[in-house]
This record gives C-alpha cells, sequence and structure tokens, in this order.
C-alpha cells in the first residue's frame, strides 16, 4: 500500500470539516522586494506611558530572481500536493557589536519571537502595574505561546471544549500550513500535530521507494480527516530546502512530490531522518468556514514556539501545554475534564 495514496477514513464524521473541501494550487510569490512590518505595543508604567515599535525586516533569497510566478500546471487540484513547494528562510537575526552585555539564554531568531517577547513583557507590566510597582523586562523562553486575534500562517488552532465529542478534533492542535489569503481560491489548510499513531512507516508496507528505504523507521502521525500525506522538516537555520514551503522559520513541510529531495538530503547528510516528520491527512476549510468556526467558538487561535509544534507531533499533552503557556482562561481550559456530548 502506498503511503501517499492512502485513503483516510475518520473514526466519526466531524460536522466542522467538508469532505469535498480542496486546496487549490497556490502560484508562486516570491518577495521581489524587502518586506517591513511593525509591530506596535503601547507599554505603560505607574509614572511614564511610552510605546514601542519593532521593525523588522525579510527578503526572499532566490536564485534566480527573474522567475514569474506561474502554477505547477498538473491540473492538481485535490490538496496540498498542489503546491508551489518554494520557500526560505525570511528573517535573519542581526548581531550585537555590544560584546559587553549578557548573552540571552533563547536568541530570537524571527519576528514571531520578538511579538512574543513584546506579549510576554506587556502582560507582566500589566499585572504588575495592578500590583503598583514597576515591571522588569522578562526573557523569553524556549516554549512560548500565545493568543492571536486572528489567523495566520504558521499560527495553530487549539479545539475548545465545544469540539468535545467530535473525535477527530477534541482536545487538538493543527499547524496552520497556509491561512489561505495568499490566493482567492484558495482555503486554509493544515495537519493536527498531537495524534501519534504510535506506527512506522515500515509498518504500512509502502510502496514508495524512498519511504520503504530512507524514512522506514519515521513515525506515522494522523494529520487530519482529508485525502494526502504531508510531512514536516525542522531545517535548523539552513537555507538548501528551496523545494520545500517555509511556514515559519526553521519549519518547513512537503508532500509526495518532495519525497525525491527529501531523500537526497537525508543521502548527502544534510538532514538526518529525525529531522522529518510525517502526516497521514490533513485538515482543510472552505473558504470562510474556519473563520465562522472561530467565531462559534470552536477554535482558539494562538501563535507558539517552533520547539513546541515539531515536538509537539511526539507529545499527546500537547493541547494542555499550549493552552497552560497562553496563561489566564485558557490555562484554567486546560484542567477542564472533557464534556460528554
Amino acid at each position: 500500500m502506498d503511503l501517499c495514496a492512502v485513503q483516510i477514513k475518520a473514526a466519526a464524521r466531524c460536522p466542522y470539516v467538508s469532505k469535498n473541501t480542496h486546496v487549490y494550487d497556490k502560484p508562486n510569490s516570491p518577495w521581489r522586494s524587502k518586506k517591513v512590518f511593525e509591530i506596535s505595543v503601547t507599554k505603560s508604567t505607574v509614572s511614564s506611558r511610552q510605546s514601542l515599535v519593532v521593525r523588522a525586516m525579510g527578503k526572499k533569497n532566490s536564485q534566480n530572481n527573474s522567475d514569474s510566478s506561474s502554477s505547477t500546471g498538473n491540473g492538481d487540484h485535490s490538496g496540498p500536493e498542489g503546491e508551489g513547494l518554494k520557500g526560505n528562510n525570511p528573517a535573519e537575526s542581526n548581531k550585537s557589536s555590544d560584546t559587553g552585555s549578557r548573552k540571552s539564554p533563547h536568541k530570537a531568531t524571527d519576528w514571531r519571537e520578538f511579538r512574543a517577547m513584546l506579549h510576554l513583557n506587556q502582560q507582566s507590566m500589566l499585572n504588575k502595574q495592578e500590583e503598583g510597582v514597576v515591571a522588569e523586562s522578562k526573557r523569553l523562553g524556549s516554549k512560548w505561546a500565545h493568543p492571536l486575534t486572528s489567523t495566520e500562517t504558521g499560527c495553530v488552532l487549539v479545539a475548545t471544549e465545544k469540539l468535545d465529542g467530535v473525535q477527530t478534533f477534541e482536545r487538538s492542535v493543527v499547524f496552520l500550513l497556509g491561512s489561505g489569503t495568499r490566493h482567492p481560491q484558495e482555503g486554509p489548510f493544515g495537519v493536527i500535530i498531537n495524534r501519534p499513531l504510535h506506527k512506522k512507516i515500515k509498518h504500512m508496507k509502502p510502496t514508495n521507494l524512498h519511504l520503504a528505504t530512507t524514512f522506514s523507521e519515521c513515525s506515522l502521525h494522523f494529520g487530519g480527516p482529508l485525502e494526502a500525506s504531508i510531512f514536516l522538516l525542522k531545517t535548523n537555520g539552513k537555507n538548501n530546502v528551496l523545494d520545500f514551503e517555509e511556514v515559519v522559520p526553521t519549519l518547513c513541510f512537503g508532500s509526495r512530490n518532495g519525497l525525491d529531495e527529501a531523500s537526497a538530503l537525508v543521502k548527502t547528510g544534510v538532514f538526518k531522518p529525525q529531522d522529518f516528520r510525517f502526516f497521514v491527512g490533513y485538515a482543510g476549510w472552505q473558504l470562510d468556514q474556519l473563520r465562522e468556526e472561530i467565531e462559534a467558538g470552536l477554535w482558539h487561535v494562538a501563535a507558539c514556539s517552533s520547539s513546541l509544534i515539531f515536538g509537539g507531533a511526539q507529545n499527546e499533552s500537547l493541547w494542555e501545554e499550549i493552552l497552560q503557556l497562553m496563561g489566564g482562561s485558557y490555562s484554567e481550559l486546560s484542567r477542564k475534564p472533557k464534556q460528554d456530548l
């Protein structure tokens, strides 16, 4: 049986995800110039108030800047396998020239970590303000999570108690590989990252040569109820993975048409099989379906560290861990027993 062609049959039909959902081809959209964005946070203390603005810049590196955007041209609109799998690290950390300053135990490497630090210190500042004291700046740990007001590529969807009883998605964490904002015909899609199948690829007797040899000892994970197989790759800052789509810095994804390149990267020693996570199936939504589910209270939207996302494939308690890191009412939800619906 070919792992990449396996049909996914959910144990219970989920009313929130349509079997007819399609994820359409994304045209290549390389950055033609530097992109600049700002994150503005009001910084308050007992005696002063000031605005803090972080500016971050990213530039797409390409071996051929003259390439124009084009679709895959194969007419396959069945899901993520139709993706134009192009990606690279959009941000590089600046090196400090101050050799006398103390080094942080965890150095921010992308704008998501800068935003997480701003959120962490803003929350600390608000808490200390209520106590009538001035808050000291906090450092960001290697694992972090905080709520978002809207979805974005690379965010996670954390199931609420309203999905208890929906076997496919209860207590699930979905890593959003595409937010559905880059192309008018594209819907959001991602993979569930806290559903290990406790099986290795070799147990599925794959017919694909690369799966049967190079990746035979890799573990399998349930990614969702829709038909397709996807893998995640932890790049560790390496830039020679141009055939894969970067979701967040250090994490890319690929599908069946990327297995040749993935196997070659392992055979040449660039990566190890352990740098890959393989998922059977994926989750997808129609254009406005996910937004409506979020508004109905089925999902919490959050940003979290890459270490949680990639490690979560082996961690069935990831749902609780992310909610606890988000704090407040989210932490309280993590301790609630499942509701029988």
